[in-house]
């Protein structure tokens, strides 16, 4: 005999039919208000303010850095720990810049590419050019969701497996970044098939197994050249660091990285509500399939740094800086009130998130 479903999944059941019919109601056509909201509201705003990106991106930097130093000399456990969490979301928010450089104007902020990438991109084997012309397919509205999304899986529509798989794989983030870019890649350069390989496969920050990236062209092939060969001389060092230092100090900054990567991983698992089963959706849908967190909690701005909190306004405005989210949310939310779509697309937290996601997959089983 089928088993009634308690009153706790019959109501999870209950807003999940709810949610989907909201989006469904958007599925073919937007809110126009909102997106006429969203363009006049924020003509004043859009400039990228180097005063603001360089120190933000230079102080994150200087301290993960110091953070893992300290780890490595710490005296005791507990100060190797403690430097080691700083390290990790001091690292992590520096590591969040590459977001930004996939949507500012190449000419908004004048050598901010080439010095993210030699003081983060490169030492911590993720050169932008694994982002750059990947997150922009994430936006097309004729792809987001669907199969040919880089950055989309239905996970709340899987299995409830998934999602601890989904977040674990990330502590191996940094061990593969080593092996991709100081093995497969030197490999790759006398056998064509094997470069073939991993730039299809493994030289875009995806999650989308069945994604195929095209071979690069114009100059952003020149990009491509000079970061992955800087890359692949790093990688080479960390493998051969062991023989001249030990393995404390690469143990250490690997499971420094490590949190940072499971820490970007848990951001992206409560970036979407992940509901959508392929089929093509308006601004308006995707906007509600994605996600929110704004004050009055705080703790959001340590696991969506950079702007990242206000991840769903993000796809109303791909090309807005982040440092004047904020401001953009404070306005929208002012001007549409309680009830209105854009109300919608607002979360009270991570936790909540995950436990809803993991409801529905639960409930789809």
């Amino acid at each position: 005999m089928q088993q009634s479903p308690l009153p706790a999944e019959a109501a999870a059941s209950s807003a999940t039919r709810e949610r989907r019919a909201v989006r469904a109601d958007f599925q073919t056509q937007d809110d126009k208000d909102m997106l006429r909201a969203a363009r006049d509201l924020v003509r004043d705003l859009g400039e990228a303010k180097p005063g603001i990106y360089w120190p933000d991106m230079l102080v994150s930097a200087a301290i993960g850095y110091a953070g893992i130093a300290a780890a490595i000399f710490a005296g005791n456990a507990w100060t190797a720990v403690f430097a080691g969490v700083v390290a990790a979301l001091a690292l992590y928010r520096a590591l969040m810049f590459i977001h930004e450089l996939t949507h500012i104007k190449s000419d908004a902020l004048p050598g901010f590419r080439l010095a993210w990438n030699l003081i983060i991109g490169i030492p911590m084997l993720t050169p932008s050019f694994m982002y750059e012309g990947v997150h922009v397919i994430h936006h097309k509205r004729t792809q987001y969701g669907t199969i040919e999304d880089p950055e989309y899986l239905p996970l709340a529509l899987m299995k409830p497996w998934s999602l601890p798989a989904f977040v674990l794989i990330a502590l191996l983030a940094p061990a593969a970044l080593i092996i991709r870019a100081g093995i497969l890649v030197p490999i790759g350069a006398v056998i064509p098939p094997v470069r073939k390989l991993v730039w299809e496969r493994f030289s875009s920050l995806s999650i989308n197994p069945e994604f195929r990236r095209k071979p690069p062209t114009g100059d952003f092939r020149k990009r491509v050249l000079w970061q992955e060969t800087l890359a692949s001389v790093w990688a080479i060092a960390v493998l051969l660091s062991p023989f001249a230092f030990g393995w404390r100090p690469v143990l250490i900054a690997l499971a420094i990285f490590s949190v940072t990567a499971v820490l970007n991983q848990l951001r992206t698992l409560v970036a979407h509500l992940w509901e959508n089963e392929g089929e093509p959706m308006t601004v308006t849908a995707q906007f509600l399939d994605s996600v929110n967190v704004p004050p009055p909690g705080r703790i959001a701005e340590i696991w969506a740094p950079v702007g990242l909190r206000y991840h769903a306004l993000h796809h109303l405005m791909p090309s807005m800086p982040y440092h004047d989210l904020p401001e953009a949310h404070r306005r929208l939310n002012r001007e549409l009130g309680t009830g209105s779509t854009y109300e919608g697309a607002n979360h009270p937290g991570m936790f909540p998130l995950v436990g809803r996601i993991a409801r529905s997959t639960m409930i789809r089983r």
